[in-house]
């Protein structure tokens, strides 16, 4: 009879750990899943090269309903010991947060982690007959998350299931049963924070949905402020509500429905007896969800924060990337603090985001800045103002004209050498900018222009043709627009899955503006290969990164007075105001602004437009580039600058500090593409460094070469030495044949295309016989995989 403990961990789970949990009453269909992947892994970037990472993958996650996690457990086999997985689980659970115990086993009992203490003990062995039931561990949950029993129902309410099979990622869960938890436990005010890209038009669809469904919630206003975010959340998510679901459009209001979705613009009229929004009774709704809650009615002084406060006996969520603090405005304030963030480096390092790389190029007058010489005028024959410029000024109060063009010529190159029908968004300092870069992008890409004038293409407020085309360049199946050109009316809410390129030639003062503009591109598009994006920087913009508010914590007001004399780099534009009217021409915010009226904000879109001012504008400028930066999204959410080679140093000694201990793991594996697999898992990119070495190297070399500077040597060198060393002269003829000729794939094709049987059914080996066959020369197929493991070993004996 076997011992239990020669069984594999797969056969203690089949034949102990499973039935453990279904005899404890649990539903092995409706109520535990089996090797649950919580992330997709993280997508490493290098140069035009990407990889993933490992996903974090559960053996065991038990759940009261789909959509309440009580219970995580890590499987080992049974040589060792039940509490070895313990710590395993635990980290898994960082990422549940709410569940309230995980357990480790081995087959032999289970050992418990049990953050209610429920038994008197935090953690205990206990036996593989006395595992939890699921009535218990909601009793554990409720208690763990302070429910009690008026707020059951609302709790425990199913999501909404389509045909698809959707379900909710990890970070989704939780933020929906944190948002109906909250509701239930009668909170007036939440604040949900996810980095954009990451689903918060489905989190917010499954909260209401569960809170209407409980009867908690009976009449819901969701509100936005650009027609744009109002679409996409109609033909989304929202769709499911069918009939329930109504759209308020031209100050029309119908009370006959329950889920209502309406632009702030489309429910006010800026003056009491006109707004639209007071047609309703204050009592009418009983939750508002306010998205981009950074935006619209952020500001206490905001005509349209009275929307709020009309319903202010409903319970308000807001849903934000980026929520806003500043000395005038704070959603902190009004919400109180998030229930829950999901971060852009925690998307990232979970592989739901895209990472980046940063190009920042250095234009010479935006680096040295730039003096007019004495009587230099400008093109309507005025004189120019004697000083210096630099580029805080530039498309703002002074155009040059060369200037322009180089940017539009440095981005249209960078497409030449990566794919010139990537998506790409050019956020502009206003619509004059965007339309002078609109002319020329399409002087530098005229042949693809004369193809399809909409290859290049202004999307800004004023520009209806353009806006019309939005719709298009969303839409990972339509070709045109590539190139788009905005100032504001992109940097926030518009989805678009495959845009590769983020070029800014903007000054970007405000954290939230710069979150909200990077977050076009993180969304992640794998049917489309959309994995990275790359972020073209002409201003400095680069070094917000840099910044601890980046992808920190939303700072409150009395915090941000401490950092008033931090210095920033240069170029300076540090006296540009967050939200200097002159450079913003489309942003809904500005309905806060002095100057605003209603009469030049679009109901259909909410934006502004603002009449531009008179610019200088000069040419016959000497506009050069002076520097180039590639920078690199490390893996812990930095930039790097390092070059590939020194990138895979560093990340190959972290992880093997001395070339004995990365022998002894590259000679352990009985297949050595396990180990190269580890290798490109933690970002070494084998096969453009064997290109960067010149020669068809071994990973093997690649790596003892680049990190422990051994002489290079290539495959074919290495099959040599064998030859050499007439290693193969103690088999039979016919043996020495297939080993001569696994050694042949090896030097062409490299080690791992040797390891696996499918190289017998493979020209030449399949000339010499059946696999069958070729196994009789060695004696059997044990044997054979036997004479394979020493014909590796020798491969590598040199070293």
């Amino acid at each position: 009879m076997q011992s239990k403990k020669d069984l594999s961990e797969a056969d203690i789970k089949a034949k102990y750990i499973t039935p453990a949990v279904k005899n404890a009453g649990w539903d092995e269909n409706l109520q535990f899943r089996r090797e649950v992947s919580l992330t997709d892994g993280r997508i490493i970037v290098k140069g035009s090269l990407f990889s993933r990472g490992r996903p974090k993958q559960a053996d065991y996650i038990l759940y009261y309903k789909p959509n309440i996690p009580v219970a995580i457990i890590e499987a080992k086999n049974n040589k060792h010991s039940v509490r070895s997985g313990i710590q395993q689980a635990l980290s898994y659970r960082e990422l549940l947060e709410d569940v309230p115990c995980v357990y480790s086993s081995n087959g032999d009992s289970f050992f418990e982690h049990d953050f209610t203490c429920s038994n008197g003990k935090l953690e205990r062995e206990i036996p593989l007959d006395e595992f939890p039931s699921p009535e218990e561990l909601w009793k554990r949950y409720k208690k763990l998350n302070n429910i009690d029993k008026s707020q059951e129902k609302a709790a425990s309410q199913d999501y909404f299931y389509d045909s698809t099979g959707r379900t909710p990622r990890y970070y989704q869960q939780i933020a929906v049963n944190r948002i109906v938890e909250s509701i239930a436990k009668g909170e007036k005010r939440v604040l949900l924070v996810l980095a954009t890209g990451t689903g918060k038009t489905y989190v917010a669809f499954q909260s209401i949905y569960r809170l209407w469904k409980s009867g908690i919630k009976k009449r819901i206003l969701f509100l936005a402020d650009r027609n744009a975010l109002i679409n996409q959340t109609k033909t989304g998510d929202f769709k499911h509500f069918g009939q329930a679901l109504h759209v308020i459009r031209n100050k029309k209001i119908d009370k006959s429905y329950e889920i209502y979705l309406a632009l702030y613009q489309g429910l006010t009229g800026y003056d009491e007896n006109k707004d639209a929004f007071r047609r309703f009774s204050r009592e009418f709704f009983d939750l508002v969800v306010i998205d981009e809650c950074h935006r619209g009615s952020a500001a206490e002084d905001s005509a349209w924060r009275e929307i709020l406060e009309y319903f202010s006996s409903a319970a308000h969520i807001g849903l934000t990337a980026t929520p806003k603090e500043t000395k005038d405005v704070s959603n902190i304030d009004y919400f109180g603090n998030p229930v829950y963030t999901y971060s852009l480096k925690k998307g990232i390092d979970d592989g739901f985001l895209a990472p980046y790389q940063v190009v920042r190029i250095g234009i010479n007058v935006d680096l040295q800045g730039w003096r007019p010489e004495n009587g230099k005028l400008d093109l309507d024959g005025r004189a120019i103002e004697d000083r210096e410029y630099n580029i805080k000024d530039y498309d703002r109060n002074l155009v040059i004209e060369e200037r322009t063009s180089l940017a539009a010529d440095k981005i249209t190159e960078y497409m030449k050498k990566t794919n010139r029908f990537s998506k790409t968004i050019v956020f502009c300092v206003d619509i004059e900018h965007a339309e002078r870069m609109t002319e020329a992008l399409r002087n530098a890409n005229q042949d693809l222009v004369c193809k399809n004038s909409k290859y290049v293409m202004q999307i800004t407020g004023d520009n209806l043709e353009g806006k019309r085309e939005l719709d298009n360049f969303q839409n990972p199946e339509s070709d045109y627009p590539v190139i788009v050109t905005t100032s504001k009316l992109l940097t926030t809410g518009v989805d678009v899955p495959t845009c590769r390129n983020i070029v800014l030639d903007a000054n970007i003062v405000s954290m939230t503006e710069f979150k909200q503009i990077i977050g076009r591109g993180t969304r992640l598009c794998p049917d489309f290969n959309k994995l990275y994006f790359t972020i073209i920087d002409f201003r400095a913009n680069a070094r917000n990164f840099a910044d601890p508010d980046f992808d920190g914590p939303p700072i409150q007001e009395s915090e941000f007075e401490k950092d008033d004399n931090i210095d920033l780099p240069e170029p300076d534009n540090t006296d540009q105001a967050e939200d200097d009217p002159g450079e913003t021409e489309e942003d809904p915010l500005k309905e806060g602004d002095p100057d605003y009226s209603p009469d030049n904000s679009s109901e259909q879109g909410g934006e502004i437009i603002e009449t531009p001012r008179k610019k200088v504008v000069v040419n016959g400028v000497e506009v050069h580039v002076l520097s180039r930066i590639v920078q690199y999204y490390r893996e812990d959410g930095k930039l790097t600058t390092k070059s590939l080679e020194d990138f895979t140093k560093a990340n190959i000694l972290k992880n093997y500090q001395s070339l004995d201990r990365f022998l002894i793991k590259w000679q352990a594996a009985e297949k050595k593409q396990a180990v190269i697999e580890e290798l490109e898992n933690q970002g070494i990119f084998l096969k453009e460094l064997e290109a960067l070495t010149g020669k068809d190297m071994d990973p093997f070399d690649i790596v003892c070469h680049l990190a422990f500077d051994m002489p290079p040597l290539s495959r074919k060198e290495r099959a040599e030495k064998v030859r050499k060393r007439n290693y193969f002269a103690k088999y039979g003829d016919n043996a020495q044949k297939v080993l001569e000729n696994l050694l042949d794939k090896y030097a062409d094709q490299g080690i791992e295309n040797i390891e696996t049987l499918d190289v017998l059914k493979l020209d030449p080996l399949k000339n010499i016989g059946t696999p069958r066959e070729i196994f009789g020369f060695f004696g059997d197929k044990n044997q054979y995989l036997n004479a394979l493991n020493l014909l590796k070993q020798e491969i590598y004996k040199a070293a």
